[in-house]
């Protein structure tokens, strides 16, 4: 069989269990909480005897779609709408999805349609023999920086977060603010950079702030040697995004603005973006991720990169496209950092001293145990007590 004769036959959805390492909040919740498993959905395509793996990472405090949803989403929906389409075509599985979930105002359940499309990516490279780099014929680093996470911390409890980072040999740190009060958040950043007085420093606020306290907040972050705010306002407000680029003395790096592609070209249209966030999740997936990256570099707009705090998987899938770009950072990949991935029993993606090396086996790179998969499973839409 060859690559191009390839056609799905079977996707399969796994909720899994995986152990959570430490708590973890953003502006609208909770993220991860220690000594409670963290649910991710595993999905795996398979296509004539060749298979691949994809993730998503629920997060309902970050975004609308849950365990369930996802799960009912790719089980009920996209899934029958591929079934029997050639796997390279990923372009028409992009079209099949939006008309089984509409794209509403800008992207309908993107992590449940990146885990689909992160499984093809995987499955052609492991039918081609390649790493999805080779692929796309698009590689242009071979190690990633990543960034420490100072997330809900005290001011008093910051000096020992970002101890604990540098132990593990991380040399840049990202704070999420909009926890806490002004004041309080802006202690929390003044201590990281007490803590780290030479490191790539920047903060993420999740939406959290007006355009008015954003501005307020974003002189007194320069003045601690922040490098970018990232996505300071709610998502649609375009005007408030526009006026934070025209007076923010920092960078404005966008995130959940930019579900689509479409997204970017509207805010560049605009004048109202310095900063995209290139995030494999929020995105749809690899497919649309590229486009996103491809038109951000053509409009002369800087890339970050950043996670869902995904296990494994997720993981290879965002190194593979930030290293089609050349992202090598520092971003927010912190998955390691919170959860673990036992289902990754054998090769996976190796991180020393806080830089992540690119896989370079086949599809992700990632060998992933399906026996463990099947132990770590729950079933989600069991009615809870």
């Amino acid at each position: 069989m060859t690559l191009a004769g390839l056609s799905i036959d079977r996707v399969e959805t796994y909720a899994v269990a995986l152990p959570t390492l430490r708590s973890f909040g953003v502006s609208g919740g909770s993220v991860a909480v220690a000594g409670q498993p963290s649910i991710r959905v595993l999905v795996k395509v398979s296509a004539d005897g060749v298979h691949g793996w994809g993730e998503a990472t629920p997060v309902p405090a970050w975004t609308y779609e849950t365990a369930e949803s996802i799960v009912t989403t790719i089980d009920r929906y996209l899934a029958p709408a591929i079934i029997g389409r050639p796997v390279w075509n990923l372009d028409a599985v992009t079209t099949a999805f939006d008309r089984a979930i509409n794209r509403g105002l800008s992207i309908g359940a993107p992590l449940a349609k990146c885990a689909v499309d992160v499984a093809l990516h995987d499955l052609l490279g492991r039918a081609a023999g390649v790493p999805v780099g080779v692929l796309w014929g698009q590689r242009r680093s071979e190690e990633i920086q990543l960034a420490w996470i100072v997330s809900g911390q005290t001011a008093e409890e910051v000096a020992e977060c970002v101890a604990e980072g540098r132990d593990a040999g991380y040399r840049a740190f990202k704070v999420k603010i909009g926890l806490h009060s002004e004041e309080d958040d802006l202690a929390v950043v003044a201590a990281v950079r007490d803590a780290a007085p030479d490191a790539p420093l920047w903060v993420d606020a999740n939406q959290a702030y007006t355009c008015d306290i954003a501005l307020r907040l974003a002189a007194r972050l320069l003045d601690l040697g922040v490098t970018a705010f990232e996505q300071p306002l709610p998502a649609n407000d375009l005007a408030g995004l526009r006026r934070m680029r025209d007076s923010s003395p920092l960078p404005v790096a966008l995130d959940e603005s930019l579900r689509h592609p479409t997204d970017l070209a509207t805010l560049v249209r605009l004048g109202a973006v310095d900063v995209a966030i290139a995030k494999v999740q929020r995105t749809g997936g690899l497919t649309l991720s590229r486009r996103l990256c491809q038109l951000a570099e053509d409009c002369g707009v800087r890339l970050m990169g950043s996670g869902l705090t995904d296990s494994d998987l997720g993981l290879a899938a965002s190194l593979h496209l930030f290293a089609a770009h050349g992202i090598t950072g520092p971003v927010d990949l912190n998955g390691r950092q919170f959860i673990s991935s036992p289902y990754a029993t054998g090769t996976t993606v190796k991180i020393t001293d806080g830089v992540a090396h690119v896989p370079t086996g086949p599809g992700l790179g990632v060998e992933v145990d399906e026996g463990v998969v099947r132990d770590l499973a729950v079933d989600v839409l069991v009615a809870r007590p």
